[in-house]
């Protein structure tokens, strides 16, 4: 991951509530799942106004379509792709 991502990708289906855990920089982190969030799908890690750019794995990948919260599913229904 890079520094500046704002999501992470769940390696394990995640339901609401669920913990996702992830490492950054030899630092390991976790937050609670707002949404069920799919198998390899993708979760905000911070809260995201609409319109903001969406950066994984230090690319921008899209853009928010509406606001997305910590935790978050981020996929179609919030995100317009610009891959």
């Amino acid at each position: 991951m890079a520094s500046n991502d704002d999501v992470v990708t769940v390696t394990q289906a995640v339901p609401a509530g669920g913990e996702i855990c992830y490492q950054r920089e030899g630092e390991t982190f976790s937050l609670a799942a707002a949404t069920d969030v799919p198998l390899y799908h993708k979760a905000a890690l911070r809260d995201l106004a609409e319109g903001s750019s969406v950066i994984k794995y230090g690319e921008h990948i899209g853009h928010a379509t509406r606001p997305i919260g910590r935790g978050e599913h981020v996929h179609t229904q919030n995100l317009s792709s610009t891959l």
